[in-house]
């Protein structure tokens, strides 16, 4: 991945995260950061 790309990516992620805080508040962001340390959990179980 070039650091062009990179950095693309990372400024959709951070808009796509404001658009959603903004619209819909901080219920779902938290929710996704839970199923994240879930998946991070289940696949370190994996590894």
């Amino acid at each position: 991945m070039t650091n062009q790309i990179a950095l693309w990516l990372g400024i959709f992620l951070l808009g796509g995260m404001m658009l959603d805080f903004a619209m819909f508040g901080t219920e779902h962001i938290l929710f996704l950061g839970k199923k994240l340390f879930d998946l991070l959990e289940w696949m370190a179980f994996w590894r």
